[in-house]
């Protein structure tokens, strides 16, 4: 009932309030690195108010940027003009908003689950939900899964990790973490769908087992709650927000990158120091406590033998670095398990990822969260950028949801029984 009242709450705002109407994503293309500095140029046109959902790497890779309607004529003239080419990406980005919502009211409608069994893990959920989920699974599995509360958000929410762990002290441990980036909605959906996923096969699964003996495995599902929530809030516009929710002082706009405030090449290219943009790395490494939590989780637990966190879009499977280009020591090594890793992806629906390091993958990218847990020492450090490659971009279908986590898994798996063989 809470679910449905607050998605009744959210129908009724957006009817007075500010939508998409008339925004378009555009993908763009640059034919050299001439145009390809013009397209950066645009990221320092404020007044267009663009947000990009893919940013200015390289020639090779195209631009995603959504365009507001009272920009939309001045940004195709601007590219016309310079020759750069494009093409419209998402037509309507309203329509696909509204379809997402009709899709969760409808979910809420239906009733909130009474037990993990009839969760419905192929609908996109809201804050109160993914914790109620948690705590259901907890108190359906108390022998195997605990829940550790590592902090609190800046709004006061926890940091809840999902432990999954057969006994013992002092072992060795795997993280996966989902939702840092707030918009990004696949992967706290598919945070939900492993948990589920480990609680069931842990025993039938040859390999799960192996690792669980010995092994303990964390999952922190909401990276970023205070911003999963503000995308969940009364104006659809709030939908795309990316970073933390802390104020900055100083500044009327609000939040941190959390994938930039980490002290690892923090400040340096990849990041901004504007309070306003969407990549902005905050006023010190660590500034946030969303990023603190998990630095002081990693520092005493000590023993963590990988580190992935998971994202969206683009379909990549990536490792460090991404704020230098020196390759890392162990470059060989994880570059062969990313290979392994996305063949098993792919062996399930043939969905093809692309990988290698951050910087030679995507873009520069300083202040970032496997930088800096490679950077203490664990090895197996990774970054996916889930389905899709720009049809849907941020905004990827519930049917999808599923799809992604059963292929997803396969691949963590693939990371995780190698961490496991060479944890000892």
């Amino acid at each position: 009932m809470r679910g449905l009242l607050a998605f009744a709450a959210l129908f009724v705002a957006v009817l007075g309030k500010e939508t998409f109407e008339g925004h378009q994503v555009l993908r763009i293309t640059a034919k050299d690195e001439a145009q390809l500095a013009l397209i950066k140029d645009l990221e320092d046109m404020i007044h267009f108010e663009l947000d990009f959902w893919r940013g200015v790497s390289d020639v090779a890779s195209p631009v995603d940027v959504r365009v507001p309607f009272h920009s939309l004529q001045s940004v195709k003239v601007y590219l016309e003009t310079k020759a750069i080419e494009y093409t419209i990406m998402i037509e309507d980005l309203q329509a696909l908003l509204e379809k997402e919502q009709e899709e969760m009211e409808a979910a809420a409608r239906a009733g909130g689950a009474r037990s993990t069994d009839s969760f419905d893990y192929a609908n996109y959920h809201t804050v109160d939900e993914i914790y109620d989920f948690q705590d259901m699974l907890v108190r359906e599995n108390p022998n195997l899964v605990s829940k550790i509360v590592i902090g609190q958000s800046y709004e006061g929410r926890n940091l809840s990790v999902l432990k999954f762990s057969t006994g013992g002290t002092n072992r060795p441990g795997l993280w996966i973490d989902t939702g840092i980036h707030s918009r990004e909605w696949v992967t706290q959906a598919s945070g939900t769908w492993f948990a589920k996923k480990i609680v069931t096969t842990h025993r039938s699964d040859r390999t799960l087992k192996c690792i669980l003996n010995k092994m303990d495995i964390f999952l922190l599902i909401m990276a970023n709650p205070d911003g999963f929530a503000y995308t969940q809030t009364s104006q659809p516009k709030y939908r795309m927000w990316r970073k933390t929710r802390k104020p900055n002082p100083g500044s009327s706009c609000v939040g941190v990158d959390p994938n930039r405030n980490w002290d690892a090449g923090f400040g340096g290219p990849g990041a901004s120091n504007d309070p306003c943009s969407q990549i902005y790395h905050g006023p010190r490494a660590n500034s946030e406590s969303e990023v603190k939590s998990i630095v002081d989780f990693v520092r005493s637990h000590g023993n963590l033998k990988s580190f992935v966190s998971i994202h969206s879009y683009s379909q990549m499977l990536l490792y460090p670095y991404g704020y230098i280009r020196t390759p890392a020591n162990d470059q060989a090594e994880l570059h062969s398990l990313a290979k392994k890793a996305i063949t098993a992806l792919a062996s399930l629906y043939g969905t093809r990822y692309r990988y290698g390091s951050i910087i030679n993958t995507i873009y520069q990218a300083s202040g970032g969260t496997i930088d800096w847990t490679y950077n203490q020492g664990i090895k197996y450090s990774y970054t996916f950028e889930l389905r899709d490659t720009g049809d849907y971009g941020f905004l990827l279908p519930a049917n999808q949801i599923i799809p992604t986590a059963e292929e997803t898994w396969l691949a963590l798996m693939v990371i995780m029984k190698h961490a496991y063989k060479n944890a000892y």
